[in-house]
């Protein structure tokens, strides 16, 4: 009897643990915990400006995320700076906000549109914590524009679109102010200390990932200003390649810029590691546009740059790197776009799209993680009416092929307007590929087929006038959607002069 007791005993001892730890797990389960997001922002990196795409570039750490996650190697940005932040902070198509013509200048009384939550203010929904280190370019010209009342706990950074390196002195058309911020107070501490931008946004970057309580999930998006001109680096990272084959001093400062910023992100995410957050963060590495080739950069060998809507211009360099993914070190080309990270990041934190307005993004999670068929079939990347016509209007079409506007629809790229010249430039020890754009001034119409032509060095627009006359539908019913462009005049108000030396909020 004693023994039937004891092993009574036992056993209801077993079984107590076996449903405490199964109650546990199901606790667990229901309660999955919300990645970390961080977000790296690179200005004007082209194409050929990182280590994996070009051997000369020292990037050891970009590489190694890069080869061991994700590559996008048919991700989509806009142009210049301006567009694609504003579709990474809304996840909305330019035409629907104004923003489809241009950069926000300095003066200009303008911001990113208030009648829609932007991804800070809806992963705060879900409980996030949400930083801005870096570049902002989304309007300042009243306080309720600043970073820290759209939606981001904080602010450090810059409020326009470039400035030096060193200084933080930004010159516009003769008018010159101090612009770097803390919140919504100029920080001059530094004023006189020449710290690079990078170390610098670097240092804060890393004192908010030392500090962060990580009960809460973080969202961080480290918006650096490199490798925008002016082409500055401190001189260590210039001379990584005094033995290069780069033989010009822009490309050699461009790339120690590169050089620097992948320092910068091995020295972030020993961080993570130590703070036991980066087996639970999905980091990702994306340039706004393609780079600037008057200025040291290279998209080689795709056609055009930085401001065109050239493949060159706007296929963005881009990884995917987590523990979270269900496969890794694969290159996909399924169809991304800049504003599908809106979507993606709000579904992946457990969040609701309530309350957005007609977005153009795309949730990409599973096509990323899993490999499953994207549901994009088709990038809007911009119509821009308020571009002056060009050249005659082609008959028998629905949309005024003189408006300069670019659209992705499966495999086809339809372009038209005044586009600009693109270049196929060819690095030093390849300029005999270098190659002219030859296309008569007056044309205002190409059709390529990306998927066999990525460079973009065969217009079928003759070819399938069928096919054209449908995208060029497309545009049309796509341009009935638009508002006005809204970039008003300066305002004189903004001078730094008036403001204490100081860019920010004027009225």
């Amino acid at each position: 009897m004693k023994l039937n007791g004891v092993v009574f005993t036992v056993a209801v001892f077993l079984c107590h643990i076996w449903l405490c730890s199964s109650y546990s797990r199901r606790k667990y389960y229901k309660r999955p915990v919300k990645p970390n997001i961080v977000f790296v922002l690179v200005d004007d990196l082209g194409w050929d400006d990182i280590g994996y795409h070009n051997p000369d570039i020292i990037s050891p750490n970009l590489n190694k995320l890069a080869n061991n996650g994700i590559k996008l190697d048919n991700y989509y940005v806009q142009p210049t700076c301006t567009p694609s932040r504003s579709q990474l902070l809304t996840g909305r198509h330019l035409i629907h906000m104004g923003f489809q013509h241009t950069n926000i200048k300095p003066m200009e009384p303008t911001g990113l549109p208030l009648d829609s939550p932007t991804l800070p203010e809806k992963l705060k929904e879900s409980g996030y914590t949400t930083h801005l280190v870096g570049k902002w370019h989304q309007g300042h010209y009243t306080e309720k524009y600043l970073p820290t009342n759209r939606g981001f706990d904080s602010f450090y950074g810059l409020l326009t679109g470039s400035g030096n390196h060193f200084t933080h002195r930004r010159c516009f058309l003769g008018y010159c102010g101090y612009d770097l911020w803390n919140d919504t107070t100029p920080d001059l501490s530094y004023k006189n200390k020449r710290i690079y931008s990078t170390h610098l946004f670097t240092k804060k970057a890393a004192q908010l990932i030392r500090k962060h309580n990580t009960k809460k999930p973080m969202f961080l998006l480290l918006s650096l200003q490199a490798v925008h001109t002016p082409l500055k680096v401190p001189l260590k990272y210039k001379e990584l390649y005094k033995n290069s084959w780069i033989p010009s001093g822009e490309r050699r400062r461009l790339a120690g810029m590169v050089s620097c910023i992948d320092e910068s992100i091995g020295y972030l995410i020993t961080l993570l590691k130590k703070k036991m957050m980066w087996k639970n963060t999905v980091f990702v590495f994306s340039t706004d546009n393609g780079g600037s080739t008057i200025k040291g950069s290279s998209n080689w060998p795709l056609r055009g740059g930085k401001g065109r809507y050239w493949e060159g211009g706007i296929r963005g360099v881009g990884f995917v790197y987590s523990k979270l993914l269900k496969r890794n070190r694969i290159i996909s080309r399924q169809l991304i776009h800049i504003s599908d990270w809106f979507p993606t990041f709000v579904r992946l934190a457990g969040g609701s799209l309530n309350g957005t307005k007609d977005l153009a993004g795309y949730d990409q999670w599973k096509s990323i993680s899993y490999g499953t068929q994207t549901k994009r079939k088709e990038i809007l990347y911009n119509i821009d009416s308020c571009h002056y016509p060009h050249g005659d209007k082609l008959s028998g079409t629905k949309f005024d092929t003189r408006i300069k506007a670019s659209i992705r629809f499966g495999v086809w790229k339809v372009m038209t307007g005044k586009q600009g010249r693109g270049h196929w430039l060819a690095p030093h020890y390849m300029k005999d590929l270098t190659m002219q754009d030859r296309d008569p001034p007056e044309k205002n119409v190409w059709m390529f087929n990306i998927a066999r032509d990525p460079l973009e060095r065969k217009d079928l627009s003759d070819a399938y006038p069928q096919k054209l006359r449908m995208i060029l539908d497309r545009l049309a019913f796509y341009n009935k959607t638009a508002i006005a462009c809204h970039n008003p005049y300066m305002d004189l108000r903004a001078d730094p002069f008036a403001n204490n030396g100081v860019w920010g909020p004027w009225m």
